[in-house]
């Protein structure tokens, strides 16, 4: 099965933009890095204010990417090509590996590199190199998806 995008550089450029908008202004108001891990487990773990500015960046994340789907029909045609506990054990060896990797790809990528972190670029290479192995050998080897 291909799954087809439509890809634009258009959108492209506007979303990173927006992304980028959203860390510089999460840093600006709260003095906090966007990193999605951290900030769904503060959200967990954390009380008060902390808590709050968390829950309501999460919901935004939601509300945000519901009205987009909304406005663009992409809804309509939404399948899951997993099971439920396939997912969940898929979410619980993300979130393994996000703590491994102390932080996620929004973390290092968006966040890590713009502070010139070191950590943070070699995460960022690690995340990009397996991805392109994952899609290397799932399409070539397995010859799924193609």
């Amino acid at each position: 099965m291909v799954i087809e995008t439509a890809f634009t550089p258009i959108s492209a450029i506007v979303g990173g933009a927006l992304i980028g908008l959203a860390a510089v202004l999460l840093m600006w108001s709260v003095g906090r890095i966007a990193g999605i891990s951290g900030i769904v487990a503060g959200a967990m773990l954390e009380h008060g204010d902390e808590r709050n500015w968390r829950l309501i960046f999460l919901g935004g994340l939601f509300l945000g990417a519901l009205v987009a789907a909304l406005i663009s029909g992409a809804l309509e045609s939404v399948a899951s090509v997993a099971s439920t506990p396939m997912l969940v054990l898929a979410g619980l060896l993300v979130g393994v590996g996000t703590r491994m990797g102390g932080g996620c790809t929004s973390g290092h990528g968006v966040c890590g590199i713009s502070r010139f972190s070191m950590r943070s670029v070699v995460a960022t290479l690690v995340f990009m190199a397996s991805g392109a192995v994952t899609v290397f050998v799932i399409r070539h080897l397995l010859g799924e998806g193609v």
